[in-house]
């Protein structure tokens, strides 16, 4: 299953994570947060918010492309990261410029907030030791390893005729969204 990655809707639910929080946060909590929104995205919905692919990591599931972006590592053409979160201090990052949510449905904000409110006050220790139960996560052999988002949906009960449909949809929607981007 492939998703099409949306940098300037993941930088606006960045921000508006940080600002929901109240100020700087240690990017790694950001990226795992962020993975909690998407899953909870993709688990209810069919789809992640950011549509960041699903990595495993040493320490637990998290997204691809998001901490490379806080890292200044990637830019997307014509990147738009820098324009909603920057570094600050101590490895954390805080959300700057509008608050600009164009991107951002009502379902995107109640997603976040809900995540922010079951998830945020839980220190790093707590919260990485949620995210290694998580059905979908199993250390990797290396740094880092795809996450097959088909085992997200066996856990929330999905019928193989059903994942093999959400699949095909989702297929359609990566060959519209890339092809459209070519072209127009």
């Amino acid at each position: 299953m492939q998703f099409v990655f949306d940098e300037r809707k993941a930088a606006q639910a960045a921000a508006y994570l940080l600002r929901r929080h109240g100020g700087p946060m240690p990017s790694a909590r950001l990226v795992r947060l962020l993975y909690l929104v998407d899953r909870r995205g993709f688990a209810e919905m069919e789809y992640p918010t950011t549509g960041d692919r699903f990595v495993a990591m040493p320490d637990g599931p998290a997204l691809a492309r998001i901490p490379e972006l806080i890292a200044g590592e990637r830019r997307e053409a014509e990147s738009c990261w820098s324009a909603f979160v920057s570094p600050s201090p101590n490895g954390c990052v805080t959300a700057i410029g509008p608050c600009e949510e164009g991107r951002l449905s009502e379902y995107d904000r109640e997603l976040i907030g809900g995540v922010l409110d079951e998830f945020g006050a839980m220190d790093d220790e707590a919260l990485g030791s949620h995210l290694r139960t998580l059905p979908e996560w199993t250390a990797p052999a290396g740094p880092c390893a795809d996450i097959d988002p088909r085992i997200i949906l066996r856990d929330i009960g999905y019928s193989e005729d059903a994942i093999a449909e959400v699949e095909s949809e989702l297929a359609s929607v990566y060959w519209l969204r890339t092809n459209y981007a070519a072209t127009g």
